[in-house]
């Protein structure tokens, strides 16, 4: 199992499946072109690329959209992230997919008003992906100037190559998370997915 080999063997796997999805690719060469502060391509369109080429589906099979994360934190008015969002709508209109581009450092502007509880700003990109619902989930890749490919894994890849759904609850709420994995779940059977801590 892929989950098994060495950590530069999961990496190298990871490309390769990814690479599969040529919405992807071509979403990771657009971002890479429009030059964000720390940006990466993350959530669900990579960790479901996996699952789909883990499970002989076709690679886009059940990915909703693209996120972008980016992380600005010397401007964060709207408008300047309203910017790189139309700069986005130019850059991805023509590909047979949503691409959502979002500025983190301004997550906590806007988070206690959308969900009731106040938000400890992000310093960073990758501080974001951290609070995702599983762990699994908790991807990120982009392509550097040289164009390798920079992949941001704090949980790791076995988990995802292994079809295994872990809860993360350092943000998100447990029904956020029972409510995605059941939807993932409908999408792919063959998932494991994990009770959260607690649960009865």
């Amino acid at each position: 199992m892929i989950g098994r080999l060495p950590l530069d063997e999961q990496l190298s796997a990871l490309q390769a499946a990814l690479s599969r999805n040529d919405v992807l690719v071509e979403v990771l060469h657009r971002t890479a072109a429009m030059r964000l502060t720390g940006w990466y391509l993350t959530a669900g369109c990579l960790f479901q690329t996996v699952w789909n080429v883990v499970t002989d589906q076709p690679p886009t099979a059940g990915i909703k959209d693209y996120d972008v994360f980016y992380f600005d934190d010397g401007d964060l008015s709207w408008e300047a992230e309203d910017a790189v969002i139309r700069a986005g709508l130019d850059a991805f209109g023509d590909l047979p997919a949503q691409v959502e581009i979002r500025n983190e450092a301004r997550v906590h502007l806007w988070y206690e008003q959308k969900f009731g509880v106040p938000f400890a700003p992000h310093t960073s990109t990758e501080s974001a992906i951290d609070c995702f619902a599983a762990t699994t989930c908790c991807l990120g890749v982009r392509l550097e100037p040289d164009g390798r490919w920079r992949v941001y894994a704090p949980h790791g890849l076995a988990d995802v190559f292994n079809l295994v759904v872990r809860p993360n609850p350092v943000l998100a709420p447990r029904e956020v998370y029972e409510t995605k994995a059941a939807r993932w779940k409908d999408q792919w059977p063959a998932l494991t997915v994990l009770d959260w801590p607690g649960a009865v």
